[in-house]
């Protein structure tokens, strides 16, 4: 009996999810690879295998968590760049605060617009953020890719940094928009009653 996650592509995301090791990832292809492995380390699929169900069951489960924490990673550019980071063993600044006051200036200003924009329940202003924020994190991820290029590790980490900042932001904006958009269905609903 072999133990699954001891193999080699556990080790590495990248090639646990057959994608090359860069930023640049085919979501559509991350996604195929996840069903593909959910249903191959499945428990009904391995406990087949294996004559130790308890072991198996085990193993299974092991290797789903795995298997999720990768796909996590993968996805996300903030989490997806501190790995790729940590790959090139250059992520120990990563939890340093941003240095960039005008970032730090804008991002506070994007933060209080939100929250705003969410306590109103103003749906303009936060389709209009939405845009702002999802441009903010494409002209960061280019610049972390092109900095992880070109190995300049301190660019590379700074916008790390600034990615994780712009994809919470943006998960919140996107929280938003739902519940807006949920709450004035639900009024109208009340006027059917």
């Amino acid at each position: 009996m072999t133990d699954i996650t001891s193999e080699p592509q556990f080790d590495n995301f990248f090639a646990l999810f057959e994608q090359p090791v860069q930023f640049e990832i085919n979501q559509s292809n991350l996604e195929q690879r996840l069903r593909l492995l959910q249903k191959r380390y499945h428990p009904d699929n391995v406990a087949k295998n294996q004559t130790d169900m308890v072991q198996a069951q085990l193993q299974s489960e092991k290797a789903s968590a795995l298997i999720n924490q990768a796909y996590q990673t993968l996805s996300a550019p903030d989490s997806r760049a501190g790995y790729l980071l940590d790959m090139a063993d250059q992520a120990q600044n990563l939890e340093h605060s941003i240095a960039d006051l005008d970032f730090l200036e804008d991002a506070m200003q994007m933060r209080m617009d939100l929250d705003d924009a969410i306590e109103d329940k103003d749906l303009v202003a936060l389709q209009q953020l939405h845009p702002q924020i999802t441009n903010r994190l494409a002209n960061q991820s280019e610049r972390f890719n092109n900095a992880y290029q070109n190995q300049d590790w301190q660019t590379a980490i700074d916008a790390t940094q600034k990615l994780k900042f712009l994809v919470k932001l943006n998960a919140d904006v996107t929280t938003g928009l739902d519940d807006v958009a949920n709450s004035s269905h639900s009024d109208d609903d009340d006027l059917y009653v």
